[in-house]
């Protein structure tokens, strides 16, 4: 599997949270009223854990994909993001992102891999706006940002919102994406368009906003003999 692809695989599995409207200035237009509370978010966010369900959608064959789990994410700070996924059904893998590195362990064939983002970072960041905690300039300045209306997910009234690259780079990667906002100020799903009519779809349940988060709990604790490569 290749470092984007591997990154990609927990990006679309990173909630973009939008803080509650309390308090949010008054806004002209629908579209703006969600910027206001990813501004919100931006201020406001410190960490998160959350049940993910993914599934990613191959459009040649008509088949999906699904795998679920949990998710942690904890902010030490502007643009130091740590996370970690624990992908349990159908089998387990766990991807962690943090301390300039991705890793990726599989605890079936005890094998892990690691990639130092070095060179990639700038391109990794943009993908990261994907996730979450950025606010409306940085999100409008990588993206052309239009409001795809009102939805209903599992129940819930939502706003989708539709982000396009404008980078070539992550364009080439992600072609289009789709953020479903609740009235509540939660993000519950997410759509990633990767060309071909190929998708990844991210539904979450049971998010906690702000808990405490000890940093042990984000550190991918390898057994021994595990077996290493790179990501390429």
């Amino acid at each position: 599997m290749t470092w984007y692809r591997t990154l990609f695989v927990l990006i679309a599995a990173l909630p973009a949270l939008a803080a509650a409207s309390f308090g949010a200035p008054p806004a002209s237009t629908p579209l703006d009223a969600v910027m206001a509370r990813l501004d919100e978010a931006s201020t406001n966010f410190r960490g998160l854990t959350a049940d993910i369900r993914k599934i990613a959608h191959t459009d040649v064959v008509n088949a999906d994909d699904m795998e679920s789990g949990t998710i942690i994410v904890k902010r030490l700070k502007a643009h130091d993001i740590r996370i970690r996924v624990d992908f349990t059904n159908p089998g387990r893998q766990i991807v962690t992102v943090g301390g300039g590195k991705v890793q990726l362990f599989n605890p079936q064939s005890n094998e892990a891999q690691e990639l130092d983002l070095g060179k990639n970072r700038g391109l990794v960041d943009q993908f990261m706006l994907l996730g979450f905690g950025s606010n409306s300039a940085e999100l409008k300045n990588a993206y052309s940002v239009t409001l795809g209306g009102a939805d209903s997910i599992n129940g819930e009234n939502t706003t989708r919102i539709l982000l396009v690259p404008k980078d070539r780079e992550v364009l080439a990667h992600i072609k289009k994406c789709e953020i479903w906002i609740s009235d509540k100020g939660w993000t519950v799903q997410q759509k990633f368009h990767t060309g071909g009519g190929d998708y990844q779809l991210s539904t979450y349940t049971r998010m906690n906003l702000n808990p405490s988060i000890p940093d042990a709990s984000l550190k991918l604790e390898l057994p021994k003999g595990v077996k290493f490569g790179k990501l390429k």
